[in-house]
């Protein structure tokens, strides 16, 4: 079998009533069949190898296969880990590194329409920015997320952007040194 790895980045794990321990998520992982699983930070990130060729496919049944097993929907996002070393290595801000700034990532199971897409990047404020690629939305905060106030702005909340789950970049940087290089 020629093996493809991938990490999936799942929504809303740890979060509330939804901790299940890592350990828990490696063996279902495994139950799918998957091998060289392994678990990154108790966030909800999985990295996996699987002969497999379709994210798409890969997100419904492992959506599919968790809902069965925790009792709750997870949102799943499947990326290559091609894809998520791209990520890691693109500098999409030309802050990135400085002190003080917070670049995340958000996961999209599809890329956002062009009008939409156009109208969330024309989204500016003293401390935010907004990038949009493939599959993936960037924020770039110059603040502690928790204080800014951007996803809460009415011309943010009229996109109705779809279903997404978010990652500090250094962690998706930390993922791949630890587990992808």
């Amino acid at each position: 079998m020629n093996a493809n790895r991938y990490v999936a980045f799942l929504r809303g794990i740890n979060l509330g009533r939804r901790r299940p321990p890592m350990s828990q998520l490696k063996s279902l992982f495994e139950n799918l069949g998957f091998a060289d699983v392994e678990t990154f930070i108790a966030s909800g990130n999985v990295i996996f190898s699987t002969g497999e060729k379709d994210a798409r496919s890969l997100e419904s049944r492992i959506a599919g296969h968790l809902e069965k097993s925790l009792g709750y929907e997870v949102d799943t996002f499947v990326r290559t880990d091609k894809e998520v070393i791209k990520m890691g290595r693109s500098k999409i801000f030309p802050e990135d590194g400085r002190e003080g700034i917070t670049i995340h990532v958000g996961f999209l199971h599809q890329k956002l329409p062009g009008k939409i897409a156009r109208e969330l990047a024309g989204i500016r404020t003293d401390v935010d920015e907004f990038k949009i690629t493939e599959r993936e939305i960037y924020w770039l905060c110059r603040v502690r997320t928790s204080e800014s106030k951007v996803w809460t702005l009415p011309e943010v909340k009229a996109l109705h952007l779809p279903t997404m789950t978010m990652r500090n970049l250094t962690s998706v940087r930390k993922l791949i040194a630890k587990h992808l290089s």
